[in-house]
């Protein structure tokens, strides 16, 4: 296992390497994927819903589905799987699923993403790469990571549970309930936030190149919302994707136990009558 995160520098010094993977997760069709104006060396791509999603009821794909498109790619049960985000929080979401799906020992995420490597003009390349198929074995999976919209409902009251927001400061504050850079507001039929969520917004924890903060940094950014040693905390966001940084962050960085994303967010919380919002 070489993850959870692995430097630009550690992958430039391994391309080519037969049992490497490299898998560019992207927010972005095709025809917008940065991908395809210049990508790592080796590296596949891949659409996120396409990757980690069912394909009619937008829930997680299985395991066993997940299998079969990552052997797809030509990950096989001796690969090393490294995943770039185009942008970074495509690449955590697509770990925190791989993690539940059983794939979290073989899996990294790229430091930075796509951007961060670009910007260090790196190695890159236009050519596409046809992969060998291979097969690959689900391990075991954990979904204790995962939280659903009736439980966190539930424990709204709950001393020792701490909702952290990942969202921007208009989507928090209740102007927008998409972030300014989305082509147009949509998601939620309603602006807002869920009660009692502290607000920690994805970019306090990376640096200006996009990589992640030191650890002693990133440890005080939650300290500073209000994270202590006691609290169980649940991360959300829009779509849970900005969520699913958080969610790395603090497990698998700074190896906090009883952390979950709330998979819906904000786009379901926001949507379900009767449900409570604040602003």
């Amino acid at each position: 296992m070489v993850g959870p995160l692995v430097s630009p520098e550690w992958l430039r010094e391994r391309i080519g390497d037969p049992d490497l993977v490299v898998l560019e997760v992207s927010f972005y069709q095709p025809d917008k994927a940065a991908y395809f104006t210049g990508h790592i060396d080796g590296a596949h791509y891949t659409y996120w819903k396409d990757l980690l999603w069912h394909d009619l009821d937008r829930e997680f794909a299985t395991p066993e589905v997940l299998a079969e498109r990552l052997g797809g790619f030509g990950v096989g049960d001796d690969s090393t799987l490294v995943l770039v985000g185009d942008p970074l929080q495509f690449a955590t979401y697509a770990y925190w699923v791989l993690a539940m799906g059983g794939f979290e020992d073989q899996t990294a995420v790229l430091d930075g993403g796509h951007e961060t490597w670009a910007a260090r003009r790196y190695p890159m390349n236009t050519v596409g790469t046809v992969p060998e198929p291979l097969e690959v074995t689900p391990g075991r999976g954990d979904d204790s990571c995962r939280i659903g919209r009736d439980e966190v409902l539930a424990g709204l009251d709950d001393p020792v549970r701490l909702l952290i927001d990942l969202r921007s400061a208009e989507e928090y504050s209740g102007e927008r309930v998409a972030p300014l850079t989305a082509p147009f507001d949509h998601g939620a039929e309603r602006r807002g936030r869920i009660p009692g969520a502290r607000h920690l917004p994805r970019e306090r924890l990376l640096q200006e190149d996009g990589t992640f903060k030191p650890l002693d940094e990133l440890t005080a950014e939650f300290a500073a919302a209000g994270v202590t040693d006691h609290h169980e905390v649940v991360t959300s966001c829009r779509l849970s994707h900005r969520a699913s940084l958080g969610w790395f962050v603090l497990s698998r960085l700074l190896g906090r136990e009883r952390v979950r994303v709330y998979d819906g967010s904000w786009t379901e919380w926001g949507s379900i009558v009767g449900f409570p919002v604040e602003r």
